[in-house]
């Protein structure tokens, strides 16, 4: 009709249906957090392996010049063994 002015949309095309909103304003905090997770996850694996190998390294070094094993020291509260 001549003259009926409709009203502005704020995002041209498909937002217009309330889940696709939904998807796009979660998505992007959805990878961001499992971007964080998968980076801190992979930090704490590199620092347990390198922990672990640099023990293994001490121990051979201390059998080379003939001293003991060092005792294991008790695990921190809450710590696992892998």
């Amino acid at each position: 009709m001549p003259g009926t002015r409709t009203a502005p949309r704020g995002y041209p095309g498909c937002v217009d249906n309330y889940w696709v909103a939904v998807f796009w304003s979660l998505a992007p905090t959805v990878v961001v957090s499992g971007l964080f997770f998968y980076v801190l996850r992979s930090i704490m694996r590199v620092d347990r392996t390198e922990r672990r190998v640099y023990a293994r390294i001490e121990a051979e070094e201390r059998a080379k010049r003939g001293l003991p094993p060092v005792a294991p020291q008790a695990a921190a509260p809450g710590a696992r063994e892998h």
